[in-house]
């Protein structure tokens, strides 16, 4: 029996698994890499090895170093977790041939699918070879890994051979492997998959669908299981599809069959993921099991009952992302001071309070996941649960995730793939609370007067002011003090201390928890605000046409010929940024000359750093 796992990941799905390894009497082992000395999975664990290194390629993709780390610490299996080296057939058979405990399919099995070209072969579906103006739009995919990285969606062949470039190297540096090929785009698609699970003797379980067709960037958002909507006929068809790809290849352990929906309802295969998915806990709250301690189960030898359990209920899953999907989705950094959900649902996370949210690594702050009898129920569940979350820190898509729990296209399931194509502005539109900057000034009064916020003078005295940032726009308040206490027109102010204040609107009265991180950083409620100076310094100014890095990065090229004085066009791309694992095109702000250019390929910039300067024509 295993009596020690190495998990050779980071993050959310280390701490997952580790959460299974400890209810099962498991010992623990994580890896880490110089950015992640002090995160979560790493001071879980029962003993940590170092990974010399920040970047992916020099730690989480190193297969010799995982090896190497069980050994050292008195590992006896292996857990890859996803992402990574999880579908990397050659790592697989580096740690057999160590002697360890490999917990998932056979090499053979991953090598026969983990390539997306070489499965769908196997399956009888060839990617295109010759793009013509009659194919388009395809689909320009990475061969290996998962999670959007290595796509993009081409409609027009002249952006092709630029996108199949940007590609390749988004998954060079994501799986370290940069083959990619084209295929057909659906449009009107739905993404949806159905997980299996087989064991060493033949069995092979179809545990129901998965719709994740909510998606950005070709990387899933929302999950949930059963997929809603699908007739019988095709559910069974799909279930059915994905046990022949399993014992096509002799299949052992957890793995995901993946389909694109047509609107006409035909079944598109896509890939198999040869390893545990993100999106495993729906399928677990639906069927009542740990998929992690059943992986653990099969690598023992152990043999699976001749049937799964029987679903229950509706599971849905809300991927919660330190990203702002009001400006092309940029990644976030920064300090996370406060992760909190109701209870009533699952968190998974790799956070906790107090920890850093760095550059190196994909912006996936947590799972939070519902299960309730029916859909409509496990939908306000979840809705209700983020909404009421407590979320200090980066700017996250908490606004977006409640937005479209709620919105008729989903409650009604006839969304598809190109939900957020359409939908993106009004889910991303948040009405600021009016009264959240009158409730931080009141509370910063009371916390910085010694007299506990409630003096008051014998005259009249003029009003206190305060000026607050909420997102892209500055509000400005006023107060009094007098006898009576502290007043705001319109507003009576029933009661105020430095971490709740009672306000009372129409008749109605108000809460306001207020959390406030630093000089400038206050929370109330779930509205974020930015303590701003009272009179604005007139010489914080840039010149008209700056480009300025939207997030930390490095700098991984930078447009063929871009030289200072270079005519370009607005939108047109300059040079690409990579953080957390993606690649981000900064484009031309207007239609100009090129002034200034400080990024050259390789160099690490920092947040707001200036990258060019356009200056108009």
């Amino acid at each position: 029996m295993i009596s020690t796992v190495l998990v050779a990941n980071r993050g959310e799905i280390a701490c997952r698994v580790f959460r299974t390894c400890r209810e099962l009497g498991i010992r623990t082992v994580a890896v880490h890499s110089d950015a992640d000395e002090n995160a979560l999975h790493a001071r879980l664990a029962d003993a940590t090895v170092r990974l010399p290194g920040a970047t992916p390629q020099e730690t989480y993709l190193r297969g010799e170093l995982m090896v190497k780390a069980a050994v050292a610490a008195g590992a006896d299996a292996v857990h890859p977790g996803y992402g990574f080296l999880s579908e990397n057939a050659d790592f697989a058979r580096a740690v057999q041939a160590a002697g360890l405990l490999w917990i998932g399919p056979p090499p053979e099995a991953i090598e026969a699918m983990a390539s997306k070209t070489r499965a769908k072969q196997l399956m009888g579906v060839a990617p295109l070879e010759h793009v013509t103006e009659n194919d388009l739009p395809v689909l320009v995919k990475a061969a290996a890994g998962g999670g959007g990285r290595g796509m993009r969606v081409v409609r027009r062949l002249a952006d092709l051979e630029a996108e199949l470039t940007a590609a390749r190297a988004e998954a060079t540096s994501a799986f370290g492997d940069g083959e990619v090929f084209v295929e057909p785009y659906v449009e009107g698609g739905r993404h949806v998959e159905v997980q299996i699970l087989a064991d060493t003797h033949g069995t092979v379980w179809s545990l129901g669908t998965r719709d994740c067709s909510l998606q950005r960037r070709h990387q899933k958002v929302i999950e949930e299981s059963p997929a809603p909507g699908l007739p019988d006929q095709l559910a069974e068809e799909l279930g059915e599809l994905a046990v022949r790809a399993a014992r096509a290849v002799a299949y052992e352990g957890a793995g995901t069959v993946e389909f694109l929906i047509s609107p006409d309802n035909k079944a598109h295969f896509l890939e198999m993921n040869t390893r545990l998915q993100v999106e495993h806990p729906v399928t677990e709250a639906v069927f009542g099991i740990d998929l992690v301690a059943l992986q653990l189960r099969v690598a023992e030898g152990e043999p699976l009952e001749s049937n799964p359990p029987s679903p229950r209920g509706h599971a849905i899953e809300a991927r919660l992302y330190a990203e702002d999907p009001s400006h092309d989705w940029t990644p976030q950094t920064g300090t996370l001071h406060r992760l909190a959900v109701p209870n009533g649902v699952r968190l998974d996370t790799g956070y906790t309070d107090g920890d850093e949210i760095g550059v190196h690594y994909d912006p996936m702050l947590a799972k939070v996941v519902a299960h309730a009898p029916t859909r409509a129920e496990a939908l306000r569940k979840l809705a209700g649960a983020l909404e009421q979350a407590t979320i200090h820190g980066p700017i996250t898509n908490r606004a977006l995730l409640v937005n479209s729990l709620r919105h008729k296209e989903f409650t009604t399931a006839h969304m598809d793939t190109g939900f957020y194509d359409r939908h993106l502005s009004e889910l991303t539109q948040q009405a600021p609370d009016p009264h959240a900057p009158l409730a931080a000034a009141l509370a910063d009064t009371h916390g910085r007067s010694r007299f506990g916020g409630g003096g008051w003078r014998n005259v009249p005295s003029q009003p206190q002011v305060k000026r607050y940032a909420m997102g892209d726009t500055e509000c400005e308040v006023q107060y009094r003090h007098t006898r009576e206490g502290l007043t705001a027109d319109g507003v009576r102010v029933i009661h105020a201390d430095a971490e709740r204040v009672v306000l009372e609107v129409d008749g109605v009265q108000r809460k306001f928890e207020v959390a406030r991180y630093g000089d400038d950083h206050v929370y109330v409620n779930a509205t974020a605000l930015t303590a701003l100076p009272r009179f604005p310094d007139p010489t914080a100014q840039l010149a008209p046409g700056s480009l300025l890095a939207p997030m930390p990065g490095t700098v991984v090229r930078v447009a063929a010929g871009l030289t200072v004085g270079a005519q370009v066009t607005a939108g047109e791309p300059l040079l690409w940024l990579e953080a957390m694992k993606m690649e981000h095109k900064i484009t031309a702000p207007v239609t100009g000359s090129l002034t200034a250019l400080n990024a050259v390929p390789g160099q690490q910039v920092q947040l707001a750093a200036l990258l060019a300067v356009v200056q108009p024509t």
